[in-house]
């Protein structure tokens, strides 16, 4: 089966990372012939991580789509701001044209269990996982023009499958997602547009000590860790016309664990 996304606008948020998932998406998107707008936000990476927070890593990932013949671009935006969705969407019809494949994957995350965490952490958290994820699909319907084939995939974290000790906020408001996939799938399905969210599982994009990657994989019924690309070729499927049936689901992508 040939997945063809030739002439299709994507945006992809939080792909700042080669090594990452959002990266992954990226490249699958492209690779089946759609246009890229992927938004990143480096003070994030360089608060949070030691694995990215170099705008090289989006030059060359951009480099690196247009060698597949597509139109790519990137966008530095804050989800943390309510009106960057709105300001997302205007540089992406301005660059591309009117947007048919929204991909939710940007997030926030920071450890924190019950007595550790405080308002402020919450309401980041909530910024972007929830209150940034549900503007990004408004802004998408909102200039929605088409008859069918709309396609909003969001990442989520398989808060469904099992605790997350440790990491209260990012749990609670990741969760959100799942709610909010089922509930838009409905209200959107006149629209000619589905709704789908994929929960990757632990996945290796550059974070994991050996230990951590062994006993992950141990855990799943296929004795490997999840990678970038196993997220990706599923959110390109979905993107895809043979997808079209698949809508209100929440995806267990997580090789059986």
């Amino acid at each position: 089966m040939r997945i063809d996304l030739t002439g299709r606008v994507a945006i992809v948020t939080g792909a700042s990372r080669r090594a990452g998932i959002g990266a992954a998406i990226a490249r699958t998107l492209a690779a089946a012939g759609a246009d890229i707008l992927l938004t990143y936000f480096l003070p994030y990476d360089v608060e949070t991580s030691q694995l990215g927070g170099d705008v090289r890593e989006v030059e060359g990932l951009l480099a690196e789509l247009r060698t597949l013949g597509v139109r790519a671009y990137g966008l530095e935006a804050n989800l943390r701001q309510p009106q960057t969705p709105h300001y997302i969407f205007d540089a992406a019809h301005g660059l591309l044209g009117a947007p048919t494949i929204l991909v939710n994957n940007a997030c926030h995350s920071e450890p924190g269990g019950l007595l550790e965490l405080d308002a402020d952490q919450l309401d980041r958290h909530y910024a972007v996982n929830v209150r940034a994820t549900v503007l990004m699909a408004q802004e998408f319907v909102r200039h929605w023009r088409g008859e069918r084939g709309g396609r909003i995939i969001s990442i989520t974290s398989g808060q469904g499958a099992g605790p997350m000790p440790g990491e209260l906020a990012y749990a609670v408001t990741k969760a959100a997602i799942d709610a909010m996939t089922l509930t838009l799938a409905a209200e959107l399905a006149g629209r000619g547009i589905t709704v789908n969210a994929v929960d990757p599982g632990a996945t290796d994009t550059g974070w994991m000590p050996d230990a951590v990657r062994t006993a992950i994989a141990a855990r799943t019924y296929l004795g490997r860790v999840g990678l970038p690309t196993d997220a990706a070729n599923l959110v390109c499927f979905l993107a895809s016309e043979q997808g079209e049936w698949i809508t209100g689901q929440v995806i267990r992508s997580r090789g059986g664990a």
